[in-house]
């Protein structure tokens, strides 16, 4: 019977995971100097088929992405289309729908076969749409990539890769 309810347990809290999605994302581009850059880093990022509506801010090198509903959402595809327009990515804030899991330092989360590895967290409980920062490479500035691999205690940081799959390291 014990092993019952923790067999029901373990699986309402992989379907709520499992439902759950990338909603919208903050992307803070570096390197642009004119509504043309801005113009060919939202015309590359507008190829992806998950990304449904970009709204720019010129002010900050903003883009405010709004997914579609049910996409799959591929973070290093956005990263790839900002760095092929010429550009680097300064920041990416991911807001993701969490159904009432508990999270703490070094706790991975699985989003379509893609594993999230919290960095730098306190134990808490996520529930309902939170921003995620990515820390990974090509996600912020050498400088916060550097200081982020120094406080690292898990090897997949550097390769971002872990027991065969990708991983993203974020923080909230």
């Amino acid at each position: 019977m014990k092993f019952l309810k923790i067999f029901v347990a373990l699986l309402v809290t992989t379907i709520s995971i499992a439902k759950a999605q990338f909603t919208k994302a903050e992307l803070q581009v570096s390197g642009l100097t004119c509504s043309m850059c801005s113009n060919a880093t939202e015309k590359s990022l507008r190829k992806l088929d998950f990304i449904g509506d970009i709204k720019t801010d010129l002010n900050r090198n903003l883009f405010i992405i709004t997914f579609k509903k049910d996409a799959i959402v591929n973070l290093d595809q956005i990263s790839q289309k900002v760095q092929s327009a010429g550009f680097s990515v300064n920041s990416l804030k991911a807001t993701f729908n969490f159904s009432n899991v508990k999270v703490s330092n070094n706790y991975h989360f699985n989003y379509n076969g893609t594993l999230y590895d919290f960095l730098n967290v306190g134990d808490k409980t996520l529930d309902g749409p939170v921003a995620v920062t990515v820390l990974d490479k090509n996600f912020v500035p050498a400088s916060t990539y550097k200081k982020y691999a120094a406080m690292a205690d898990v090897p997949c940081y550097k390769t971002g890769i872990m027991n065969g799959s990708r991983v993203y390291h974020v923080t909230i």
